[in-house]
């Protein structure tokens, strides 16, 4: 490599070659790099005195790394899940090095042996069957708005659909005859369909009717007409979540976000009994162990694996045919 092809154009050239132009990174995993860097090179320039344009690759060192890091933890605040994420943005920066700049392979490896963090996981939230009845019975169906929210709501819990897929819906997405279901572009840009029961297909059709809109058109517009944001489908369901709390006391401690509609949907399918694998499926995790959260927090299926144990110091219990089986035998 020249002088030329300092850390300046590789950073560039990470960006527009590698994650444009060989990867067709999404625009969300595009910002979030982005993000990164900007802090990067922020506290670069507190750090080392140095602007953006004079870093060399010599001073983004495995120390300087964890460095940078430990201050995201401690002067900005972040958990160590976030802290993971940076980490992750930095990581693949240096694995691009690698082919670049061969000549940096000790430091390339060096910091691409920073750990991840280890945090606790917390158990998923997910809605009870009550609770999930008094949400959806919250919005005012009389109304445009209440119609609109009623099958947001709905279409979430019975499909487990990430946020950014719902709001990215277009009527088009929207298939209400023979082998009803929904399609969306989810994560890594992979597309999905998803099947939908008879009250989610009566809900969709009598939503779809009130909306009249064109193919292209967002399936849940807000009120302007435009495609709905991440934070109006949080605002919606926090309104909705306020009035359902009134019918419905055990929602009172409960933080309820989108998410917590995927993970319903996700322990539904679990309590009905459909295997890890399909439900792995069915919302578009890259990995079965990701389903592997919601084993954890299904406490009727523990419940069910207790009551196949015995209590300590209880004697084993014998096979004991019934009447009719020892008259048969007797008669052989």
């Amino acid at each position: 490599m020249t002088l030329a092809n300092g850390f300046p154009t590789l950073l560039q050239s990470f960006f527009t070659d590698r994650l444009m132009g060989q990867r067709s990174a999404s625009p969300h995993t595009i910002a979030a790099y982005r993000d990164t860097f900007r802090l990067l090179l922020r506290y670069a320039y507190d750090s080392l005195g140095k602007s953006p344009s004079d870093i060399q690759l010599d001073d983004l060192h495995a120390s300087f790394i964890g460095a940078f890091l430990d201050h995201l933890e401690k002067a900005g605040g972040i958990c160590a899940t976030s802290r993971n994420v940076r980490l992750a943005a930095i990581r693949s920066f240096f694995h691009y090095l690698a082919f670049q700049q061969p000549g940096y392979a000790a430091l390339i490896q060096r910091v691409l042996a920073i750990p991840r963090k280890r945090h606790d996981r917390a158990l998923v939230d997910y809605l009870t069957r009550p609770e999930t009845e008094a949400l959806l019975a919250a919005p005012d169906r009389t109304t445009w708005a209440g119609l609109r929210d009623h099958a947001l709501l709905h279409l979430t819990v019975q499909t487990g659909l990430r946020v950014s897929e719902l709001v990215g819906l277009c009527c088009q997405d929207l298939c209400l005859g023979t082998g009803a279901h929904v399609r969306c572009r989810g994560k890594g840009r992979k597309e999905r369909c998803t099947p939908l029961r008879k009250d989610t297909v009566a809900i969709m059709r009598t939503w779809y009717r009130e909306r009249d809109g064109d193919n292209t058109d967002p399936l849940f517009p807000n009120a302007r007409g435009g495609i709905m944001s991440a934070d109006g489908v949080q605002y919606l369901l926090a309104k909705h979540v306020n009035t359902a709390r009134q019918t419905c006391p055990s929602l009172q401690n409960k933080r309820v976000s989108p998410h917590v509609l995927r993970h319903t949907a996700a322990m539904d399918l679990l309590q009905a009994g459909v295997d890890r694998t399909l439900i792995a499926l069915w919302l578009g995790h890259e990995s079965v162990e990701t389903t592997q959260v919601y084993l954890s927090a299904d406490l009727a299926l523990k419940e069910k694996i207790l009551a196949k144990t015995r209590p300590m110091q209880t004697p084993a219990g014998r096979y004991r045919p019934n009447d009719d089986l020892m008259a048969f035998l007797k008669s052989l």
